[in-house]
């Protein structure tokens, strides 16, 4: 579920910071050798020392800020849901998810749970704000790759490292507006098809489009967890979404989650439910 928070600074953990580097009168490296400075945005926290950054066989270790994304989205998330999980940290919020995901009496209304949980993190009027003042200009190209930087700079403690890229339009137009997440942790923690499309991609898209007027089309890539984030195109219709045709994966939880409270005794109803 990636949306840059309104109050977040640095969108919503990252596999780990950039070394800090030591000040020096020199210019930099890449202005000496004529290359253009890279633009990728690759820590959703301040820069730390990179030991400081590692726990033990080189994990990385979240920072205070990320820590206090992590709760803040953490506790809208359990407001819709009704029920927290005792576990701390990302493990207790991929329960949580987990949760609402099987909530839901069907994929529509887990999607309605978690646009809601979405518009939440936001200021009400910031959204109308955006929506009305942003989107039309250029045709929403400005609203696009504001969001595109504002995700990849603010959202990595939830998915992962990140970097803005291009993305071509129909009518063959390039804007800079797209974000490519390398593994997507989220996808890879909860290890369920079924919540990236319910609790993630599609709500996502419908947020984007109906609160901040933005078009954005996400592509989950399940083998590798990468996913490609896309400002500003129309999301396809979903009887030809490929991502909505894929299995589920096969480390899927949700089987036996719902047997477990009870949900059902159908095998079929039992398998992760998509759209």
């Amino acid at each position: 579920m990636a949306t840059p928070l309104a109050t977040s600074g640095p969108p919503l953990a990252s596999r780990g910071l950039p070394s800090s580097s030591s000040c020096s009168s020199s210019p930099p490296s890449s202005l000496l050798l004529g290359r253009r400075p890279s633009r990728r945005l690759r820590s959703s926290s301040p820069q730390v020392d990179a030991a400081a950054a590692q726990g033990k066989g080189g994990e990385y270790r979240p920072s205070f800020v990320d820590d206090l994304l992590l709760s803040f989205f953490r506790s809208k998330m359990v407001e819709e849901v009704g029920w927290d999980s005792e576990n701390p940290g990302y493990a207790g919020l991929m329960e949580v998810a987990n949760r609402l995901m099987v909530k839901g009496k069907s994929a529509s209304e887990t999607e309605q749970a978690a646009v809601r949980v979405l518009q939440s993190l936001f200021p009400p009027l910031l959204l109308v704000l955006y929506k009305a003042l942003l989107a039309p200009i250029a045709n929403g190209q400005l609203a696009a790759m504001m969001l595109a930087r504002a995700t990849a700079l603010s959202c990595q403690w939830l998915m992962g490292p990140c970097s803005v890229n291009s993305v071509t339009l129909p009518d063959g137009k390039s804007w800079s507006s797209g974000v490519f997440v390398e593994k997507c942790k989220y996808l890879e923690e909860s290890k369920c098809l079924g919540i990236c499309i319910n609790t993630c991609k599609l709500p996502t898209q419908t947020f984007f489009k109906e609160h901040m007027g933005v078009d954005l089309y996400m592509e989950p890539n399940f083998e590798d967890y990468s996913c490609q984030f896309n400002f500003g195109l129309p999301p396809p219709p979903l009887d030809t979404d490929k991502a909505l045709k894929e299995p589920c994966l096969d480390t899927c939880t949700n089987a036996r989650r719902r047997r477990e409270l009870g949900r059902s005794s159908s095998p079929d109803e039992l398998s992760c439910p998509q759209v």
